[in-house]
């Protein structure tokens, strides 16, 4: 069946908010079903995932199902909540106002899903604090229109050639610590495909350390920015941002015989955040703090979802 004006504009909506409920694909080494094609693929939609850039494919799941089969609908948003719940885990969990509005969403389209409106679950969820204020309000509605615009500009820099792709990613991560308030210093210094820079956050000042090649980050570059930041300030730590990752050998080297003063972060880290599953300074702060208890120097962002510190 065709659908409305009223309809489409309502799809359109609600592909924006479900946007940060869960990644469009999963990461090749992740649980393929906890994505929206995952769940596409289980409920047998895949027909109606286009793939390719995240809100037009949810909006097009989301047509597709409500207008050729209409009956897997509710079946579809319970779903989404539902592993929702799991991808966004605790660290920045899905909250009871979220569902509310999810609700009045779902009812413009013509359907009230029990599960989604049963009051022991709204119970159960988190709640927006109130002392949050309009400045954090427009914040987190700034927030979430940037992250996919990064993410498009993420995915089209892996088909630039290395010097065009070092500028274009030296503005990435600009714009991308900046989104989170974290004054980065601009323009970074570009040498090759290497780039410097810095930040603060919390007090604390990090050195930016950049690499985008092919190979895995090893223990001699790691040195290199430990002795870095070593030799500044007492004050200053490290962040070491490898596209393609660090390997397992490296980061064992690394961690045997020296405290760190950095913290690791990946390409499939980066992401994660633009995907929604956890904002920037949340994944750093964690990652800062079990660098400090544990000596880690690297933990994958999904191990940080199970962690939950009072």
């Amino acid at each position: 069946m065709n659908l409305t004006l009223s309809e489409t504009q309502t799809i359109s909506e609600l592909a924006d908010f479900l946007y940060s409920f869960l990644p469009g694909q999963a990461h090749p080494f992740a649980d393929q079903s906890i994505s929206f094609a995952g769940i596409a693929i289980d409920l047998g939609l895949e027909r109606f995932w286009t793939g390719g850039s995240k809100q037009p494919a949810i909006a097009a799941l989301l047509e597709g199902t409500l207008s050729r089969a209409r009956s897997k609908f509710c079946p579809l948003m319970i779903q989404i909540v539902t592993r929702g719940l799991k991808y966004r885990g605790k660290s920045n969990p899905i909250t009871k106002e979220e569902i509310e509005q999810l609700n009045e969403l779902i009812k413009k389209l013509g359907f009230k899903i029990p599960e989604l409106w049963d009051s022991e679950f709204l119970r159960g969820l988190p709640s927006i604090k109130p002392e949050k204020d309009k400045v954090a309000i427009a914040k987190m509605e700034t927030l979430k229109n940037t992250l996919p615009l990064l993410l498009n500009d993420l995915l089209s820099l892996e088909k630039l050639a290395p010097q065009e792709r070092g500028y274009a990613f030296e503005k990435f991560l600009t714009t991308l610590f900046n989104a989170f308030g974290m004054q980065a210093r601009s323009p970074f210094r570009l040498v090759g495909e290497q780039i410097d820079g810095s930040i603060e956050f919390e007090g604390n000042t990090y050195l930016i350390e950049v690499k985008w090649q092919n190979t895995l980050v090893g223990n001699t570059e790691l040195l290199a920015l430990h002795s870095k930041v070593g030799g500044k300030a007492t004050w200053s730590r490290g962040i070491f941002i490898s596209y393609s990752g660090f390997s397992q050998e490296g980061l064992e080297a690394f961690s045997k015989g020296r405290p760190t003063n950095l913290i690791a972060v990946t390409g499939q880290d980066l992401y994660f955040i633009l995907e929604g599953g956890m904002p920037l300074d949340q994944m750093i702060r964690l990652k800062a703090r079990l660098a400090a208890e544990e000596g880690r120097a690297y933990v994958p962002v999904q191990e940080l979802l199970f962690i939950s510190y009072k």
